[in-house]
């Protein structure tokens, strides 16, 4: 506690600090009650074990039901096998005796059966009773009424049915079945009628439609629930037939497709008003089939060209009915934000929707919108694309042919106005989409305006430019942004409630329990995602522009020069992520500016490969200017990669090789001057010049490296000996390591080469004693290198002998050897592995 303030303030402090320890007290005194309740509880004292129930195979209501079932089907098998069979047997008489006797007594038994309670016989006689008045229809048909056309027979005879057993249904409420089936038999009369009539497709839509209106009013007004069910059903599949057949009409027969679509489109929303639940996608179905049937009007009476326009103008003023809440706070100023004009007054006018038929009705229409946008993608994936795939020459002055060229101009306009729509959205998502297909515009006049090749490349520049900038600055990008919650903020229920203290009387001992964090949901920052956008675009459009440029000399120069300037702005005043990307996109293009000017003036591939190390040179020089992090780093990578493509294209010259191994190594000392880069600089500079050093002697021809590696590892030796004796911490690979390998590994590899005994002799008897004094004073560097030199020396000394060993062998003894000796580790595996363990940890404690 801090006792230097004044008596009042000091006084307050510990006040308050009394009075936490008093609460975290009675917090703990709780906690304690608790606890001793949850360990000493009384146990509850078993009650004695009820005897089991003794099973049955069924339910006295199940059997009851499966007996009554198969009776009525054993009896509805034999009506129908009597009036197939037996009735042309009879006379008049007897047939309508017969008619009127079995139908009465099955329709009127279930009046007696209801009295006495027995339901389920009464709904089987009913079932019956339904099916004798299909078979009486039928056999009215047969004996009376043949001459009769039998689609129109059998759509006044389902109407009567249906109105029969409607009637029936009502009188006789308990029974189930004969509403539902005066339902089924009500779907017939309209269509059978205008079949019969010879009515076409629309003839047909229109009485499905008016079937399902009907159904429609029984879901909605009707109360049994089989009935509703049932109506439900037929709505669906009749009402779904009319409007596939008002979409079809909408493309062939317009003006006799629209009056169905709208028609369909008022009573499903008219179901959706009605029925909550429903709301969204049965808005949806209407909205879709409104929008055909506009669009499909539009269809006629515009050119080929403007159908797709058509489709997506109808499609956003549809989606225009979504007015979300404009409550929530702004990112920057929610005043801001632009509404459609093309449908502002459909927002006025749907402000009395409910939500769910607003939000069924917007996604209609922005559906409709999306599929008319990925309609007009494609000229910009041939503008982004075409570049790429090169038919022609590099410099050559000659334009490969564009795709895609006859393509409606008017694509342009749909991403224009579905950008501008989605840009009046105060929304994250949409914002970003706006952006997408802004970008997609830009890329694709090109290819639908055709436009020359100085205006395509100049408006590809203009592009990656505008985005980069963007990328920089995305704050105009997110005015008018409207937050769904300020970041970092947990997400709260309106049901939630503040959870009282534990001393707070009336607390439940449950709130005591541990309790799961919630997950809190990431909230991406606006200028993050607009800026990563609008950087993702402006990559691609470089890219392309590029590979664009790369038909004409100067155009490849000044779009190199324009690309490296603007994505080292971007590294320079970018955030995050996008300053590392366009560090190295900047040393890729200055690369490019290097193989350009080297192409423009004729250098051939080794001159090219020193010009390259310009690059790497470059890039040390500012990772020493820059702070260290991300940035630098990323470029120091990306120019360490350009000096190993340098590398890669001298090769082919020995002598140039070795000169660039020098100047590469000369780079890496420079890097080695500073601190946070001088452990890995330093030695990748040791091994360049070791590799220059063993090249150049190659390409001189030397055969005795010694002379000129000796003089070079005897200082360094001096040196690393000092520097042990000075600060014996020192690893024996900083200190020895350099200067042995400078004359080890070139006299090993002239070893390999040499076919005297001499110089593998001397050779052997040096890494011998390496490793002997690697050993004595355990340091790992000399055991490392005098032991694998030794073993290389002495197998290629033994080389020759075990070939010959080997071809005097049978040939089935090396396999047998090589089975055994497997058998022998796998036999003594954890014992091998211990004493390789023991190894690599005596090895990592050397020096």
């Amino acid at each position: 506690m801090d006792t230097s303030l004044p008596p009042a303030d000091e006084l307050v402090l510990v006040d308050r600090e009394l009075a936490q320890l008093d609460a975290r007290r009675t917090q703990l005194l709780a906690r304690r009650a608790w606890l001793i309740r949850a360990l000493y509880a009384p146990v509850p004292t078993a009650a004695a074990p009820r005897p089991r129930p003794g099973f049955t195979d069924s339910t006295p209501r199940s059997a009851q039901n499966v007996l009554l079932t198969l009776g009525g089907t054993l009896l509805t098998i034999a009506a129908v096998a009597f009036t197939l069979v037996s009735w042309g047997s009879m006379g008049i008489g007897g047939r309508a005796a017969v008619l009127l006797v079995v139908t009465s007594a099955a329709l009127a038994a279930p009046v007696a059966l209801l009295r006495r309670g027995l339901v389920s016989t009464g709904e089987s006689v009913a079932a019956l009773g339904l099916v004798l008045m299909v078979l009486d229809a039928y056999a009215l048909h047969r004996v009376a009424l043949a001459e009769t056309d039998g689609l129109a027979y059998a759509a006044v005879a389902s109407a009567v049915l249906a109105g029969a057993w409607t009637a029936y249904g009502s009188v006789l409420p308990r029974l189930r079945i004969p509403l539902p089936a005066a339902v089924v038999a009500a779907q017939l009369p309209l269509p059978l009628g205008v079949l019969s009539a010879g009515g076409g497709p629309t003839a047909f839509a229109w009485a499905a439609l008016v079937t399902a209106a009907a159904d429609a009013a029984a879901v909605l007004w009707a109360r049994p629930a089989a009935v509703r069910i049932t109506a439900a059903t037929g709505a669906s599949a009749l009402g779904g037939w009319s409007l596939l057949t008002g979409f079809w009409l909408s493309l062939t027969s317009p003006w006799s497709g629209a009056p169905l679509l709208l028609t369909g489109a008022a009573l499903t929303l008219y179901v959706a008003r009605r029925r909550p639940p429903l709301a969204a996608a049965a808005s949806a179905l209407a909205g879709l089939a409104t929008v055909a049937a506009l669009g499909g009007l539009l269809r006629a009476a515009l050119p080929t060209e403007w159908e797709v326009p058509g489709y997506v103008l109808c499609g956003l003023a549809l989606a225009s009915v979504w007015r979300p809440d404009t409550s929530g706070p702004s990112a920057a100023g929610a005043s801001t934000a632009g509404a459609s004009t093309a449908g502002a007054g459909t927002v006025v006018g749907a402000a009395w929707l409910p939500r769910g038929m607003r939000l069924g009705l917007a996604a209609a229409g922005a559906g409709v919108a999306a599929l008319g946008a990925l309609w007009a993608l494609p000229p910009a994936g041939a503008g982004l694309l075409g570049p790429v795939a090169r038919t022609t020459a590099v410099w050559s002055g000659e334009h490969a042919e564009r795709a895609l060229t006859s393509y409606p101009a008017t694509a342009a306009l749909v991403l224009l106005v579905v950008a501008a729509a989605l840009a009046a959205v105060p929304r994250l998502w949409a914002r970003c989409g706006a952006l997408a297909l802004v970008w997609a515009l830009l890329t694709a006049l090109p290819v639908s305006l055709d436009l020359p090749y100085a205006a395509t490349l100049a408006l590809q520049l203009l592009t990656a430019a505008a985005a980069l900038w963007l990328a920089v600055h995305p704050g105009p990008a997110a005015r008018g942004l409207r937050l769904a919650e300020a970041p970092g903020a947990p997400a709260t229920s309106p049901t939630d409630r503040p959870v009282p203290p534990a001393s707070a009387p009336g607390t439940p001992w449950g709130t005591w329990a541990p309790r799961r964090p919630q997950a809190q949901a990431t909230v991406v920052e606006p200028r993050t995602a607009l800026g990563w956008s609008a950087y993702v675009g402006g990559l691609a459009s470089a890219v392309s522009a590029l590979a664009l440029a790369l038909d004409v000399r100067g155009a490849t120069f000044a779009s190199l020069g324009l690309l490296l300037g603007l994505l080292t702005a971007v590294a320079v005043l970018g955030e995050g992520g996008r300053r590392t990307v366009s560090a190295c996109g900047a040393v890729l293009a200055a690369t490019g500016l290097v193989l350009a000017a080297a192409a423009a003036i004729g250098f051939e591939d080794h001159w090219t490969a020193l010009a390259l190390l310009l690059v790497p040179a470059a890039t040390a020089a500012v990772g020493a200017r820059t702070r260290p992090g991300a940035v630098a780093l990323t470029v120091e990578i990306t120019g360490a990669s350009v000096g190993l493509l340098a590398l890669g294209i001298a090769a082919s010259r020995p002598a140039f090789l070795a000169l660039a191994l020098a100047l590469g190594g000369v780079i890496a000392a420079a890097t080695a001057v500073r601190p946070e880069r001088r452990r890995f600089a330093s030695w990748t500079a040791a091994a360049l010049f070791l590799l220059a050093t063993w090249v150049r002697l190659a390409v001189s021809e030397v055969t005795t490296p010694e002379a000129y590696t000796l003089p070079v590892t005897l200082p360094a030796l001096a040196v690393g000996f000092l520097r042990r004796r000075r600060d014996p911490e020192t690893s024996s690979w900083a200190a020895y390591g350099p200067g042995l390998a400078a004359t080890l590994l070139p006299s090993l590899v002239a070893a390999w080469t040499d076919p005297d005994w001499v110089r593998p002799l001397l050779l052997g008897v040096a890494a011998l004693v390496v490793t002997l004094l690697g050993a004595r004073f355990r340091l790992q560097a000399l055991l490392v290198l005098g032991g694998a030199t030794l073993a290389l020396d002495g197998l290629h000394e033994l080389a020759p002998y075990v070939v010959q060993v080997v071809g005097a062998l049978p040939r089935w003894l090396p396999p047998a050897l090589a089975g055994l000796l497997l058998l022998a580790v796998g036999a003594t595996y954890e014992q091998r592995l211990r004493d390789a363990r023991r190894m690599r940890e005596r090895l990592s404690r050397m020096r």
